[in-house]
């Protein structure tokens, strides 16, 4: 089947997906785009989280703040400046850049959001990924499996995640990861994890699962303190809901895996 017509097939399916308010669905395709890839922004490289799809176009997830142009520190989305929508961004595997089509920080300063924990923990970016990789794109956890829908994790519940920041050296057997929640600060945006290994920079953006293989956040920040190497994971169900209320993204769907989820670190590490 040609390349126009198998994105004409998936936009179709994608535009009845969202007209129906059902969370996408993929045919197994090549995988080279996936949850877990490197993204890379101005030269700022983030891990991607998860794949989503609306009418319009496919997209890949990262944190908001890997498109800052502050400092480390710079982490208030309400006051930290970021590069425009439009800029490009590269995306692992992909054969063609992305864009930025959506930025939390953007949007929340667009609209003067004025919730202190909104401005402190929603940090999510889409990039539209090219029509030309279409069929490239993988959904699927690698190693884990899912997402099976988007859920949540409460304090001392299990999560588990997929790292790739080039501080990893390429290892596989380190991307893989899992934890426990210990804390739930932001009423509601957030959970505090501790994770083995931890979220280290350039893992930031990458997504977690809960124990049923729900897409539950994105990885935000790493703690110095007071909870050493605990890393901040933003709440997906909250920052997808003021994405679909203060964007043109109101229609944009999680796309679930087409592998089922397992609960098995040591598997996800043989697998890679």
């Amino acid at each position: 089947m040609r390349r126009r017509t198998v994105e004409a097939c998936v936009v179709a399916a994608l535009a009845a997906m969202a007209a129906a308010g059902a969370p996408a669905a993929m045919a197994a395709p090549a995988g080279a785009v996936h949850p877990g890839v490197q993204t890379y922004t101005a030269g700022a490289q983030c891990t991607a989280n998860f794949v989503f799809a609306d009418a319009a176009g496919t997209y890949i997830g990262q944190a908001a703040h890997c498109a800052g142009t502050g400092g480390a520190n710079k982490t208030n989305g309400c006051t930290a400046t970021s590069l425009p929508l439009g800029t490009p961004v590269t995306v692992t595997g992909a054969s063609k850049p992305g864009t930025l089509a959506y930025s939390s920080w953007l949007a929340m300063q667009t609209t003067h959001e004025t919730d202190p924990d909104a401005c402190a923990f929603n940090d999510f970016a889409l990039i539209r990924l090219d029509p030309a990789d279409t069929d490239k794109i993988d959904p699927t956890m690698p190693g884990l499996g899912g997402p099976t829908g988007i859920g949540g994790a409460a304090k001392g519940a299990a999560v588990f995640s997929h790292g790739n920041s080039k501080l990893r050296l390429g290892l596989a057997a380190l991307r893989p990861k899992q934890g426990l929640v210990v804390q739930l600060p932001g009423s509601g945006w957030s959970r505090v994890v501790y994770t083995v290994t931890p979220g280290i920079p350039g893992d930031s953006g990458s997504g977690f699962l809960n124990a049923r293989g729900q897409a539950v956040g994105v990885l935000s920040t790493l703690s110095l303190a007071p909870l050493p190497l605990a890393n901040g994971v933003g709440d997906l169900a909250r920052e997808l809901t003021y994405m679909r209320a203060h964007s043109a993204f109101t229609g944009v769907q999680l796309v679930n895996g087409y592998k089922p989820f397992k609960a098995n670190l040591l598997g996800a590490i043989i697998a890679g």
